[in-house]
């Protein structure tokens, strides 16, 4: 009988993941960003907590917010498609961006800052799973500034196919894996971080306490999508009778107008009129 396994795309199961297994946190960044774990000599975790009170709350964040060496780094996984979403991203871009220049201190201490957003949908035209949004001059290849980067990851063209020899690839596939069977198929590939990782989604899988609480995060989160989209309806609703409203107005007003003209023609004069249709006159 398969297994019942949670996929890590839940935002909670994510951020336990990588906040209590700091070398598959190493891999998982360095593979994101295209550079070697040997690289990084240190990653800090500046919002570890998962508050309670977030867990099955609507319209709440669970992020990974990341310093990793000299650089800031900010991880998200996103399962719905908002339309305000791009700005949102340059949003809390500009927000960690900021966040750690104190007063008095030269801007040139602005730390590289860069965004990884592990999407559930189709931003982008093409087949490549990878997007990276840089500063740029335009009309040339000059990058205005190496401080801003944003990543966009689609997990919907992410190939199913493990290959060990592409680390940002397999933890794609992780994160997206949503059965036994997939989660077998990585740890197949002898890779021995990513047989780590699938071994913790399977403990994870058989807790109890931590079933409940995924399963009211995916709640919370159904909750917020249809909230949204109950908003949205409600709106264009209300902007359809305004529009009615209005087209009856316009209707009586060019009424209105009709008359006077007829009345002027009669010889009706303006007092005459204008007791009949004081605004017209």
């Amino acid at each position: 009988m398969a297994r019942n396994v949670i996929s890590a795309k839940l935002d909670i199961i994510f951020k336990k993941i990588f906040t209590e297994n700091e070398d598959m946190l190493h891999s998982f960044v360095a593979s994101m960003l295209g550079i070697s774990p040997e690289s990084i000599s240190e990653i800090k975790i500046t919002n570890p907590e998962l508050p309670p009170e977030t867990l099955a709350g609507k319209f709440s964040r669970l992020d990974l917010n990341l310093k990793v060496d000299n650089r800031l780094v900010n991880v998200e996984i996103q399962v719905k498609n908002d339309v305000d979403y791009r700005d949102r991203t340059l949003f809390y871009w500009a927000k960690l961006y900021s966040s750690e220049l104190k007063s008095g201190e030269e801007y040139s201490e602005l730390k590289q800052t860069i965004t990884i957003n592990i999407i559930n949908f189709n931003m982008f035209g093409g087949d490549d799973y990878h997007t990276e949004v840089a500063a740029m001059i335009k009309g040339t290849d000059e990058v205005f500034s190496d401080k801003f980067g944003i990543h966009f990851f689609e997990l919907k063209k992410v190939g199913k196919k493990p290959d060990p020899n592409n680390s940002r690839e397999l933890w794609l596939q992780f994160i997206n894996a949503d059965s036994e069977e997939e989660f077998e198929m990585i740890e197949a590939t002898n890779v021995p971080i990513m047989q780590k990782a699938v071994r913790i989604i399977y403990d994870i899988s058989e807790d109890t306490k931590i079933r409940e609480i995924a399963r009211l995060r995916e709640k919370a989160l159904h909750d917020e999508a249809s909230a949204l989209k109950n908003a949205k309806a409600e709106g264009r609703a209300e902007g359809r009778e305004e529009g009615r409203a209005e087209g009856r107005e316009e209707g009586r007003a060019e009424e209105r107008a009709e008359a006077v003209r007829k009345m002027k023609a009669l010889g009706f004069t303006d007092d005459q009129i204008k007791s009949l249709y004081p605004d017209m006159v």
